[in-house]
This record gives structure tokens, C-alpha cells and sequence, in this order.
């Protein structure tokens, strides 16, 4: 437990920021792996890509991940999506 009254307030404050951003990013993990899981044959495909990709956009604009690891989940997504439909 810290003594010093800054470290105190850190502390504070970085659990509240956690309970905030730890539901977001469960939520933009749990997109991704719905998506992964539906490619492998659900009809809606492209409109569950198009709720996933929102999903890493906000995830981005909310800086819980950042922009080149957004645009590379985008492409593999997208990857999944093309060899998905061209079955």
C-alpha cells in the first residue's frame, strides 16, 4: 500500500480508468472472436464485418488500441471475409 498521498491518488485513479476501459475492450475483443468464429459459415457475414469493424474503430478512437494494430486486425478480418465468400 503506498504512503505517499500522490501514489495514493494514482492508485485511485487507475482503478476507475481500469473498471472503465476493461468492459471496452472486452467488448472489442469479444467482436473480433464473434466474427472469427461466425466466418466460417454464417450467412450475414458482411454485415457482422461491418459491426466488427465499428467496433475496432471505436476501440481505436477510444485509444485502447492503436491505429496500426486496428488497421491490421481490419485486413485479417477482411482476409477472412474474402476467402469466406468466395467458398
Amino acid at each position: 500500500m503506498p504512503i505517499i498521498e500522490s501514489s495514493i491518488q494514482r492508485e485511485r485513479l487507475n482503478k476507475a480508468e481500469r473498471a472503465v476501459r476493461a468492459p471496452q475492450i472486452s467488448a472489442y475483443r469479444t467482436a473480433v472472436k464473434n466474427f472469427e468464429k461466425a466466418a466460417a459459415g454464417a450467412d450475414n457475414l458482411q454485415e457482422l464485418f461491418s459491426k466488427t469493424s465499428a467496433a475496432i474503430d471505436k476501440a481505436e478512437t477510444k485509444n485502447l488500441i492503436k491505429k496500426n494494430k486496428a488497421a491490421r486486425d481490419k485486413a485479417r478480418l477482411y482476409k477472412l471475409l474474402k476467402a469466406a465468400t468466395s467458398k
